[in-house]
Parts: structure tokens; sequence; C-alpha cells
């Protein structure tokens, strides 16, 4: 198993998020051409996992089309942080939203 999450991208509508239960996990946001625009989790203190983080994200993009993909993970903080990482030494930065709210730094990965 590899630290890239494999799934491919859906898109964030009602319909696909029938399939997505009260886990907790991490998830990424693209924009429909694939672009990663979020990394997020879904951690102990969400009502209901991952399918309430997501439900939030898709309200907030108000009709705009969006992708996701989602990995079940208990150890979300560090997951989180771990894709996180990988995302900037594959592309330099952190995804735009990342960028606005990350507060604190964080280390490096150096993917093989």
């Amino acid at each position: 198993m590899g630290i890239r999450i494999t799934k491919a991208f859906q898109p964030l509508t009602p319909e696909s998020l029938k399939d997505v239960h009260a886990y907790l996990g991490v998830y990424h946001l693209a924009e429909p051409d694939g672009t990663i625009y979020y990394i997020g989790y879904a951690g102990g203190r969400t009502l209901f996992g991952l399918n309430s983080e997501l439900q939030r994200e898709m309200e907030a993009r108000n009709g705009k089309p969006a992708m996701f993909r989602y990995e079940i993970n208990m150890q979300y903080l560090s997951r989180h942080e771990e894709l996180l990482m990988l995302h900037v030494a594959d592309h330099g930065e952190l995804p735009e939203r990342n960028r606005r709210e990350l507060k604190h730094k964080l280390g490096r990965l150096t993917p093989a």
C-alpha cells in the first residue's frame, strides 16, 4: 500500500454522498479538472463523520461543481498531515484553501 489516495475522484453530489457513511477519515476536494483545492478530515468531533463534512463542503459550493475522494482512517490527524506534506512534495505548495487555514508548520516528506 502506497501513501497516496488511489481512489478515483467522483462528483460531489447528493447522490454520490449516499454511499459515504459516518466514518472518521480524510478527503480531497478538487475542481472538475482534478486540481486539488483542499485536503480535509472528519475527526472525532464531527457529528456524522465524512458524510457530514462532505455535505457541508457541498453546500458551501452553492451548486458550483466539485469532485471528491476519501479514505477511512482512524489516525485521521496523522494521515491529514501526511497528505498535506505529500501534496507539497508533488506540487511545491499546499492546496489553495489549506494555505489560508493551516496555522502550523509541516514537516517534509520525500516519497519514493
